[in-house]
């Protein structure tokens, strides 16, 4: 990052002290690019709990927040995220809003007509477009034909304000939607509630126009967590774990006759053999998926440049994970 980025502060403030919120706000504090000015939560215990951890301003309204800053960054509760959004976009500040955008698809394309209208940076955090593990092996990605995402974790009173679409499986379709060029044609989908009130564990199949196919399972009532995706292509497999931040490239080429020590020997059904397939392990360059985010805002906004989730992209996977919940509605009954 150039000296001249770094020199261009951005006035930030921090809408939600909850558990991710208080992430956010020590990132940002870490950060040279921001001058954190303060933050605003509606609970008292979480502003009590901010203030002795991180020693910063806490404001009375998010409107008194609003006016010191040229950002914010909303951590709230989804359900409250729009009228955040709003109200800054009102007030012409730029806004990194946390995932699902909205609770609602309308809400999500009135949001991107007052941020055209405002002419703001609005990035959306769908945090595993920074994963490293992701990022090492977004080269290697050509015309996915078939996706297999999982998602699993054990069960958090913390996240079941949503259904388990669009607490985890919304980061996987964000990552599908970003990989596979092309609209999808059908979704087929199902899931149910085990202990809260809304699907618990889902399932979904997303179909595209270009014939790549996508199969999505999230669980939050898992004993052990997994994010692990995997993704077939023509002459290609690609390993991905986005817990752990560690991927796998298996690639076909034609066989040689002094193969490299990682490498395979596939056989034709005549039992000759046909290719060779090469294991690679790229480098992953381990870093804060969160931080890298929000480096990414700042950039957007002091060069004015689109953000790397820009307000369309959280659309169109809230679009998509509200069709998934659509789907279950009839198993729900």
């Amino acid at each position: 990052m150039s000296k001249q980025i770094v020199a261009d502060m951005v006035r930030i403030g921090v809408l939600g002290a909850g558990f991710l919120g208080k992430i956010h706000i020590g990132l940002i504090k870490e950060l040279s690019h921001f001058d954190l000015v303060g933050f605003y939560d509606p609970d008292p215990v979480k502003v009590d709990e901010a203030l002795k951890e991180f020693n910063i301003k806490s404001y009375n309204s998010p409107e008194e927040l609003l006016k010191d800053v040229d950002a914010i960054d909303i951590v709230t509760p989804t359900i409250s995220h729009y009228k955040c959004a709003v109200d800054a976009l009102k007030s012409s500040k730029h806004i990194f809003i946390e995932k699902p955008i909205t609770y609602t698809a309308e809400e999500a394309a009135q949001l991107i007509k007052l941020t055209h209208e405002a002419n703001v940076t609005v990035q959306v955090g769908h945090v595993e477009r920074f994963n490293p593990a992701f990022l090492a092996v977004k080269p290697y990605f050509n015309n996915p034909l078939f996706i297999e995402a999982h998602r699993l974790g054990q069960y958090n009173p913390r996240g079941t304000d949503v259904p388990v679409v669009l607490d985890l499986m919304i980061h996987d379709i964000d990552i599908v939607l970003n990989i596979v060029n092309s609209t999808v044609r059908k979704v087929s989908a199902s899931g149910v509630p085990v202990i809260s009130d809304t699907p618990d564990i889902a399932n979904a199949r997303l179909e595209f126009n270009n014939g790549c196919v996508a199969n999505l399972t999230a669980s939050r009532i898992s004993l052990n967590k997994m994010r692990k995706t995997r993704i077939f292509q023509r002459d290609a497999y690609i390993s991905l774990d986005f817990l752990n931040k560690e991927a796998e490239v298996y690639r076909m080429k034609p066989h040689l006759s002094f193969p490299f020590p990682n490498d395979m020997t596939l056989l034709s059904g005549k039992g000759k053999e046909t290719h060779g397939i090469t294991i690679e392990k790229p480098e992953i360059i381990k870093t804060n998926a969160i931080k890298e985010e929000l480096k990414c805002f700042h950039d957007a906004i002091v060069n004015k440049t689109p953000p790397a989730v820009t307000i369309e992209d959280g659309y169109a996977a809230l679009d998509i994970a509200l069709k998934i919940l659509k789907m279950m509605e009839p198993m729900n009954v």
